[in-house]
C-alpha cells in the first residue's frame, strides 16, 4: 500500500513518513499542490493525506483536480476551527478530515480503517439492485445506475453499499457517523449531509427528487425499497 503525504511543513512530513513506513507502507511526499497532482497522476497511490494550506496550489484545488482522474481515498488536514475548510474539503471529494494539531495514532487509525475497507471489498461480488437499475462493483468502487457508470469516493461507496444492502431501514446521521466513520469520529452531522448530497448528485437523475436514497424528515436517510 502506498501513501502520498502532501504538506509544506517538512518536519511534520518527516514524522508522518517515518510512522507510516514503520507500519509497512510505502510513502511518497509532496511539498506543494502542483507536485501533489503530478505525483497522484504518475504514481500508483492507494491513499492521500492532504493539507489544505499549500503553496502553488491549495489543498482544495488539489482535491478537485485529483477527483477528475482518481477516486483514491483522501484524508484532508485542516487548521483548527476552520470549519468552512472542512466542509469545502468534503464538498470537493475528500473522504475524511483531521484537524491540526493531531495525534499521529489517530491519523494512522483512520488510514488503517480506510485501507481495510478498501482491500476487504475486493472479494465481494457485484450487487445488482432493482432489475439492473443499480449495480455496485466492489473491486472498482463504482456503480452503474440506469446503464451509466458512476465513480464514487470511498465514503460515498460505503454509504451506498450500506443503504442498498438494507433497503427501507432508516439511519440517523449519528448512526451513519458511527457505522461509516467509526465510533470515535469527532466530526459533526454535516459530514453525513455533505456526502449524501454528493452521492445523490452522482446517482440520481434529479438530486432534488431522489428515487434511491431517500430522506425521512427528522429521522435520517434510507434506501427506497423496490
Amino acid at each position: 500500500m502506498k501513501i502520498l503525504i502532501v504538506d509544506d511543513e517538512r518536519l511534520l512530513v518527516k514524522g508522518m513518513k517515518f510512522n507510516f513506513e514503520q507500519d509497512g507502507y510505502a510513502v511518497e511526499v509532496a511539498y506543494d499542490g502542483e507536485e501533489a497532482v503530478k505525483k497522484a497522476k504518475d504514481k500508483s497511490i492507494d491513499l492521500m493525506v492532504l493539507d489544505i494550506m499549500l503553496p502553488k496550489l491549495d489543498g482544495l484545488s488539489v482535491c478537485q483536480h485529483v477527483r477528475e482522474f482518481s477516486n483514491v481515498p483522501i484524508i484532508m488536514l485542516t487548521a483548527k476551527n476552520e470549519d468552512m475548510d472542512r466542509i469545502l474539503g468534503l464538498e470537493y471529494g475528500a473522504d475524511d478530515y483531521l484537524t491540526k494539531p493531531f495525534n499521529i495514532l489517530e491519523l494512522k487509525a483512520r488510514v488503517k480503517a480506510i485501507m481495510r475497507r478498501v482491500s476487504g471489498s475486493h472479494d465481494k461480488k457485484p450487487t445488482i439492485i432493482g432489475n439492473n437499475a443499480l449495480t455496485l462493483n466492489y473491486q472498482e468502487r463504482t456503480a452503474v445506475v440506469m446503464g451509466k457508470l458512476v465513480d464514487l469516493t470511498v465514503k460515498e461507496f460505503e454509504l451506498l453499499d450500506l443503504f442498498a444492502s438494507n433497503p427501507g431501514r432508516v439511519y440517523s446521521r449519528e448512526n451513519l457517523l458511527n457505522i461509516i466513520w467509526g465510533y470515535d469520529y469527532p466530526g459533526d452531522i454535516r459530514t453525513v449531509d455533505v456526502h449524501i448530497r454528493r452521492l445523490r448528485e452522482k446517482i440520481e437523475s434529479d438530486a432534488a427528487n431522489p428515487v434511491f436514497v431517500m430522506t425521512k424528515w427528522g429521522v435520517g436517510y434510507y434506501f427506497k425499497k423496490d
